[in-house]
């Protein structure tokens, strides 16, 4: 398939805005060194002069692919990519739209989250393309890098399970890595494995242990159908939180509350209320991959707030009470992948009043899209916190209208702390 600028206008263009304004503060939330590509880890010398270090640590959700994943995590190596080759900012969109077609196209014809494939193991492939596009790989290139990167690097679904760590946070920053590795050595000669998706012991054969489909790419491209968080939260919870915030029009106090019954997908229950730690969570990591305690933050202050999943938050009597009479019960109609976020969160109350709110497609869904202005807001709630007002007004002027910017390394200097 070949790629320019030239179609990538409107929507495309659009989506690479939505994308980066939830990309950007995680920039700011991360350590940097003198270098804006810094080293990582900055004791360790890297594999390559320079590599990615933005990680999905404190932020709300950049877009998402529509089955499961975040194709925005890719933007941390085209940020790199596009500095180091002196790319301009129209560049920058098409090697996004680049990125998430592969990502989304990949995830259309192959069940990784089914297999136990993490889905940062697809963030790689999307960002080896989108930065070889960036740096002006030859099409043999281009091949053998994927090559590498698919060939030699893939995570399993066990950094999401059971108690969270660290790493969960940093998985797609590795990916990234490696998918920049992987492209300055096949820009210096390196060859990869062929057939690495389709051979005898190719990534489909070897995951899916039956035939796949190949990706269809073009049009519609697959970022057309990314969506957002609106919440600081993990997918599933994201009609979760919505609809418990429109409940709490039903009742004055959470104590008046019995229970809470939580009618949600089977995938969305065995990947967010699990176990016992999902209403009982110790770590932020787990907190805000919670379907149960997203639930009972909603209900109890109306909104979601990152300092809710850090203590005391974590240990408030009776916030954790609140969410013991929480429950969470598989639906049948949220299993049509048509309606694979659907909530429907029943509030009964202790005067014996049953009240429930039904959420198909949360805000910033691309159903139900978030608008510039609550974009806007989100973005400015992340980056106040590292930034002055002017230079938050001065960011947010340079990723509307990003493809006017002649260099991507205006866009990182921006976010200089």
């Amino acid at each position: 398939m070949v790629i320019s600028s030239a179609p990538f206008g409107g929507i495309g263009a659009q989506r690479t805005k939505l994308a980066l304004a939830g990309l950007v503060p995680m920039v700011l939330n991360t350590a940097r060194s003198e270098s804006v590509a810094a080293p990582f880890p900055r004791n360790v010398p890297p594999p390559g002069d320079a590599v990615p270090i933005v990680s999905e640590a404190g932020q709300p959700g950049g877009a998402l692919h529509d089955g499961a994943g975040h194709p925005s995590d890719t933007i941390a190596a085209l940020l790199t990519a596009g500095e180091l080759s002196q790319r301009s900012g129209r560049d920058l969109i098409t090697a996004t739209v680049l990125a998430y077609e592969v990502y989304c196209k990949i995830g259309d014809v192959f069940d990784y989250l089914g297999h136990g494939v993490d889905h940062t193991t697809v963030t790689g492939m999307g960002a080896v393309v989108g930065a070889g596009k960036l740096v002006g790989l030859t099409p043999e290139e281009m091949v053998h890098a994927i090559g590498i990167t698919v060939g030699g690097n893939t995570a399993t679904r066990q950094g999401r399970a059971d108690t969270l760590s660290n790493w969960k946070a940093y998985a797609a920053a590795d990916a990234c890595r490696k998918a920049i590795f992987s492209v300055q050595l096949a820009g210096n000669g390196m060859t990869g494995p062929s057939n690495v998706f389709e051979g005898r012991y190719g990534f489909f054969k070897v995951m899916s242990r039956k035939p796949v489909a190949p990706p269809q790419l073009g049009e519609p491209f697959g970022i057309r159908r990314c969506f957002t968080k609106r919440f600081p939260l993990g997918q599933f919870s994201q009609t979760v939180a919505q609809a418990a915030v429109e409940a709490r029009s039903y009742f004055k106090s959470p104590d008046e509350i019995l229970e809470v019954n939580i009618h949600a997908s089977r995938s969305a229950i065995k990947i967010m209320a699990d176990g016992p730690d999902k209403w009982r969570p110790q770590t932020h990591e787990t907190a805000d991959h919670s379907i149960p305690y997203s639930a009972g933050l909603a209900l109890m202050y109306g909104k979601i707030d990152p300092d809710y999943y850090e203590d005391p938050y974590l240990h408030d009597a009776r916030l954790l009470d609140l969410v013991s009479r929480i429950k969470c019960l598989p639906s049948d109609e949220a299993d049509q992948p048509e309606l694979a976020n659907l909530c429907e969160l029943e509030v009964v109350l202790r005067s014996g009043v049953r009240k429930t709110v039904r959420v198909e497609y949360h805000r910033g869904h691309f159903k139900n899209s978030m608008t510039d202005a609550e974009m806007e807001e989100k973005f400015r709630l992340m980056a106040q916190k590292h930034l002055p007002a002017d230079r938050v007004d001065n960011l947010l002027r340079i990723v509307w209208s990003v493809e006017k910017e002649p260099q991507v390394s205006n866009l990182i200097a921006a976010t200089r702390v």
